[in-house]
């Protein structure tokens, strides 16, 4: 996103999906069943949402001169297949919804050789100004840029994982 403190134009052209940096499974993440840990997924999604964030209009220059930021309120993430040590992973991510404080976001993770979707990450964030630690509403151009985006990520179909609940079949009788 360069060093302006001001979002990307709302005319900008959205891509179907942002598609933020890839990476390699890492040693540390791996667990004792040889495969990549539940906590370190929220750690690659989360490593993936910033630039994503970025391209969005939330730079490290406009958190700094509007003093604002995002919180997440709520994850749900869906793991479909492993991952092992080494293996090149690579994200897409898409925003769901928005409003004037929220940012409903959709994050996938391929493995990068095989192209199978590993797991999913939906998460809600909320748009907070730092000095007062509060929900706040985002500015007009932020909002502008989302209002845009949106427009063309309405267009993408919809994972079966969005809004998801998790649960066991209850038996009747």
């Amino acid at each position: 996103m360069g060093s302006s403190d001001t979002p990307p134009p709302a005319q900008a052209a959205a891509p179907a999906l942002f598609e933020p940096p890839g990476v390699r499974v890492k040693p540390e993440w791996i667990d004792h069943n040889g495969h990549m840990n539940v906590g370190y997924y929220h750690v690659a999604f989360d490593d993936a949402s910033t630039p994503f964030f970025h391209w969005l209009g939330l730079s490290p220059e406009y958190r700094l001169h509007h003093q604002v930021t995002t919180f997440a309120l709520e994850t749900h993430l869906n793991f479909l297949r492993e991952v092992k040590l080494g293996e090149a992973l690579r994200f897409a991510a898409r925003l769901l919804s928005h409003d004037a404080k929220r940012i409903h976001f959709l994050m996938e993770m391929f493995h990068a050789g095989e192209g199978f979707l590993a797991a999913t990450y939906e998460s809600l964030s909320m748009h907070v100004d730092l000095r007062t630690r509060r929900t706040a509403p985002m500015g007009p151009e932020l909002q502008a840029r989302l209002g845009a985006v949106m427009r063309a990520h309405a267009t993408l179909p919809r994972p079966w994982q969005v809004g998801h609940v998790i649960g066991t079949p209850v038996p009747r009788g």
